[in-house]
């Protein structure tokens, strides 16, 4: 047992986390995302939100500053914004990112970035466009 680590991550989630170098990039999918079609590195989270691993994981990572870190899929034409999903991802975020921004690119763009992802969480997330790319940096 270790002290002061979440719950809400899994020994295969910590060990993927801890392999992972600058630049890597992990996508916390939600329930509906392709993620055994795209990947074979998939790390199951049913039943999590990806809000929850989001606090679960921040305290354990540096994001990569350099570029745009955090990255979730443009909506679809003709859709309405799901603005409440990147407001709480956001909140989320909050107590460990002095400036929280979100990249939106294409599905397409999106699905190819998740072929290259280090890994893929798929997680109980129900939100439409509920996924999110985040890009690990230096640790300090």
């Amino acid at each position: 047992m270790l002290k002061n680590i979440s719950p809400f991550l899994s020994p295969a989630l910590l060990k993927t986390l801890a392999e992972m170098g600058h630049g890597d990039e992990i996508l916390l999918a939600d329930a509906h995302f392709p993620a055994y079609s795209l990947s074979d590195r998939v790390i199951r989270a049913d039943g999590l939100s990806v809000s929850q691993l989001l606090t679960a994981i921040m305290p354990l990572i540096e994001l990569d500053d350099r570029v745009e870190p955090l990255v979730m899929m443009a909506f679809d034409e003709g859709r309405a914004g799901e603005d409440i999903v990147e407001q709480r991802y956001g909140k989320a975020l909050e107590p460990f990112r002095t400036e929280v921004r979100f990249a939106r690119i294409s599905r397409e763009d999106f699905y190819g970035r998740a072929r290259q992802a280090y890994a893929i969480v798929l997680t109980g997330e129900t939100a439409a466009y509920g996924n999110l790319i985040l890009r690990k940096g230096v640790t300090v």
